[in-house]
């Protein structure tokens, strides 16, 4: 996803708006208005080619056409032809500025007030009436290969979805405004995790007002939970527009630039760096815990600001840990992540390092260097979160473990599956025996879809042996790879088969591994990030003599959780977790400051680095057995 803006919202002509918009980062524009005093669809030729030019003078380019294209409702024969008229405007537009996205309606229009509002839904009479007027539009855009997105405004999501149906045109979506009619939903479904997933299902671009936004208190609105509806986004692998209009009312008293430029640094603040890996995860709002030294919160650095910028967040919302300071060795992104959270920042660690007051190091940074950043953390006396994989190699997992142990210091990896509650179920229902006297067989797929871009950014360290430790089996599989040990243990033999399918890059893009255990039990696994749907599709199984477990997240079927049992399947887990820990970060504050183990140190992380590199031995040996011993 990217950030786009209404340049129409400063009120101001598009000539005197770019420089601003550029000054601020941005890297896409929207239009509607004031463009030579003019609509965007009203443009000629050569006033389009002048403002091309515009935009290739500051780096900028188009996002969407933000046209008002049949917001009328039921129009007669002539309105309908001058709205023809005017998606040739658009067209024109399209071809020249380089975007295929238009923002519009389709001739059904009532006040969200009005009783009528979401009947469309409801009418096959009245749906087939809208259908017959805008199929000349429909025709004229397909053959044009213009990318709809209706928007929630005069009508209803559920209007709109019920249009996209009928139109069957998949590029097609949802122009989502989630603050349109949100102030409406009831307070029993304040969490909204449905409505959410139903949207972004079919949204294709997604409008960010102000009244919406947490950081304009001024104008007392129900305010949209953004942090999780981008999670979302982020989820469904869609490249969406997430599009500024800020629509400051006129008696607000509120600067509209600023307020635009408040919109559009929380946004930025709130943007997930990376897709969480599934959607009901991703939508659920945050728990929060009260910690007894919350008085006291771990002072913690975040060292690496990509994956990074996430985990900043995440201490910023949890009790009892304060962001003290952020670095990377990019001085840009770490003065921007900096005045986020007005905090200091540095290109160089040893400027924290070197300050007493820091407690913890957060270690986010490529996989190859966690363990020598490690040690030079414990060199100074601090204590280190890293993020997952733990190094890419279990040799030098080994080295870092020894100088903590030696300093004295915490080590731990954030692996957070076992934050969320699902895992913690299943490891309960092995140890109980749910499923028998022993597990037959546990399978996962992980589906991932990522692109050349994805692993070309920040240096190409994405792929490669030295500093990612591998491909897809290192930088996404090491979850399931954890995953499998903590509800099957050690395997004692395992073999592997990679392929590089897709990608420029050195490592895998896709891989099977088997494992076999002495007691007859066996695990198979595949991954790839080369996937052509969702971005991150999980299926994880389980089976034993007596009782089979199926959990399913991001992918067609929805996310659901099956257990089965007594000759019937049910969504209510036998050994229900009641969650704990906001998150990796926050078990490691509450062990740091009450003395106690950590749910996930450093040997759990070396464990899964040392089954991995397993692994990889056994694909370079030709798929061969290969006996893991982690002693």
């Amino acid at each position: 996803m990217y950030i786009s803006i209404f340049s129409d919202e400063f009120y101001q002509d598009i000539y005197k708006v770019l420089p601003t918009i550029k000054e601020w980062g941005m890297t896409h524009v929207d239009f509607r208005s004031m463009i030579n005093g003019k609509n965007i669809e009203d443009q000629t030729e050569e006033e389009l080619y002048e403002l091309k030019a515009a935009l290739d003078s500051y780096g900028l380019k188009a996002g969407v056409i933000q046209s008002s294209l049949c917001k009328v409702h039921l129009p007669d024969k002539e309105r309908r032809e001058l709205e023809m008229q005017k998606l040739e405007g658009i067209i024109r537009a399209s071809r020249i500025l380089g975007t295929k996205l238009v923002r519009c309606f389709f001739y059904w229009q009532h006040d969200q007030l009005d009783p009528k509002c979401g009947e469309l839904a409801m009418r096959p009479d009245a749906l087939a009436e809208v259908l017959k007027m805008f199929s000349p539009i429909a025709k004229r855009a397909k053959e044009e290969g213009l990318i709809f997105g209706f928007e929630n405004c005069g009508v209803t999501p559920d209007e709109v979805i019920c249009v996209l149906e009928a139109l069957n045109v998949p590029e097609w979506g949802l122009a989502w405004d989630v603050s349109n009619m949100f102030e409406y939903l009831p307070e029993a479904q304040g969490d909204c995790v449905d409505y959410f997933t139903k949207a972004l299902k079919y949204a294709n671009m997604v409008h960010v007002k102000a009244r919406g936004v947490s950081a304009i208190p001024e104008l007392e609105y129900k305010k949209v939970p953004w942090d999780r509806v981008l999670a979302g986004v982020a989820v469904t692998g869609k490249n969406m527009a997430v599009s500024v209009e800020t629509h400051v009312p006129m008696d607000s008293g509120l600067d509209k630039i600023e307020a635009s430029k408040r919109v559009y640094d929380y946004i930025r603040k709130v943007m997930p760096t990376a897709a969480p890996g599934d959607m009901k995860t991703a939508l659920t709002p945050k728990l929060s815990f009260e910690r007894p030294y919350a008085a006291d919160p771990v002072r913690m650095v975040v060292v690496g600001l990509g994956m990074g910028k996430t985990r900043c967040a995440q201490i910023a919302e949890t009790g009892g840990i304060k962001l003290y300071g952020v670095c990377d060795i990019n001085e840009e992104k770490a003065k921007a992540v900096a005045k986020m959270y007005d905090v200091p920042y540095s290109t160089d660690i040893n400027y924290f390092l070197d300050d007493p007051a820091v407690e913890a190091m957060y270690i986010v940074t490529p996989t190859g260097t966690h363990c020598d950043l490690a040690m030079e953390c414990f060199k100074k006396g601090k204590h280190v979160l890293t993020t997952k994989p733990m190094d890419a190699t279990y040799e030098k997992c080994d080295e870092a473990i020894a100088m903590a142990k030696e300093k004295g210091l915490l080590f731990g990896v954030d692996f957070d599956l076992h934050f969320r509650g699902p895992l913690t179920e299943l490891q309960n229902a092995v140890r109980n025996g749910f499923f028998g006297d022993r597990i037959i067989s546990a399978n996962i797929t992980l589906n991932i879809r990522r692109d050349q871009e994805y692993y070309d950014e920040n240096g190409k360290w994405r792929g490669t042996w030295a500093l990612d430790g591998g491909g897809a089996f290192s930088n996404q599989g090491i979850h399931e790879i954890n995953r499998l040990m903590s509800i099957l243990g050690t395997p004692d033999e395992v073999r592997t088969n990679t392929a590089t399918k897709m990608f420029d890059i050195e490592a895998e893009d896709y891989g099977v591994t088997e494992w076999r255990y002495k007691n007859g039990t066996s695990a198979n696994f595949t991954v790839t990030t080369s996937y052509i749907g969702s971005a991150w599709y999980a299926r994880v199984e389980v089976y034993g003599p007596e009782g089979a477990y199926l959990n399913v997240s991001g992918g067609p079927e929805g996310n659901h959780i099956y257990w089965y049992k007594n000759s019937k399947w049910s969504e209510e887990t036998p050994f229900p977790y009641e969650r704990e820990w906001q998150q990796g970060s926050d078990n490691f504050a509450y062990c740091l400051r009450m003395g106690t183990p950590l749910l996930v140190g450093a040997e759990e992380g070396r464990n899964a680095r040392y089954v991995l590199d397993k692994m990889y031995e056994s694909a370079k040996r030709g798929g061969e057995w290969v006996s893991v011993d982690l002693h």
